[in-house]
């Protein structure tokens, strides 16, 4: 009983910390879904095994998203016509770097470590997006079927009244508005269940890693950086 106590306090904690993030990315695929032509999004990230993943990856770096933040972001992208190894690079680049982050990089670290961090990020989800590419090979012609209706009250179907014409038909607060109803509505209706679940692992993996492992084995060397891997990749620190 108290190990369930204690993982859900963990879990607890880790809500606390990552919730500001995870609305903001929430916000944000609601400013992509109103703002950006699901078309354009198809066409540029929906089609091709390299380019859309070039894209993706490039776009990504500098967008100031976290790794709680980015999952909406991809969301609203794969609903708006990419394939999956351009939202798996947008997924890596854009928590791993950012505009934030390189001047925190610079400020605390130095100009060649600032340059490195989105290098790095950019050429990790460039390999892992043309992976996801290759081993399921976009269908042509599939981001052709983007949904074009009007994302704020579905007063058009996209295709009497193209999106280029559409843009105009409402204000930015209308904009504003739907895609707040779409981001917490579709959006987090579609990630709540497995965030939840990964706030529990996470939870569970804190208490069953106690600090005296950390003091132990910490002190230096490959094992340490092998260990560190093993305990930072699922645990959400931002």
């Amino acid at each position: 009983m108290g190990f369930i106590v204690d993982m859900l306090s963990e879990s607890w904690l880790l809500l606390q910390d990552s919730a500001i993030y995870i609305l903001f990315g929430l916000l944000v695929s609601g400013l992509l879904k109103v703002f950006l032509s699901p078309e354009s999004v198809a066409r540029h990230l929906g089609a091709g095994r390299f380019k859309s993943v070039f894209k993706a990856a490039f776009f990504g770096i500098p967008i100031p998203l976290c790794s709680c933040g980015v999952l909406p972001a991809a969301a609203s992208l794969k609903k708006q016509g990419a394939n999956n190894g351009a939202v798996t690079a947008f997924m890596i680049s854009t928590p791993e770097s950012g505009i934030d982050s390189i001047a925190v990089s610079y400020a605390l670290l130095d100009p060649i470590m600032t340059a490195v961090r989105p290098i790095s990020a950019f050429v990790t989800a460039l390999a892992a997006g043309v992976a996801d590419n290759m081993i399921e090979k976009p269908v042509p012609g599939k981001h052709a079927g983007a949904d074009l209706s009007c994302p704020v009250d579905g007063c058009c179907d996209g295709i009497n009244c193209p999106p280029e014409v559409h843009r105009r038909h409402h204000s930015a607060g209308e904009k504003i508005a739907g895609g707040l109803r779409y981001a917490f509505g579709e959006v987090w209706g579609d990630l709540a269940g497995w965030f939840f679940v990964g706030l529990l692992i996470a939870g569970m993996i804190t208490v069953l890693v106690p600090v005296s492992i950390m003091e132990a084995y910490l002190g230096g060397g490959v094992h340490a950086m092998l260990l560190m891997l093993l305990v930072g990749i699922p645990m959400y620190i931002c």
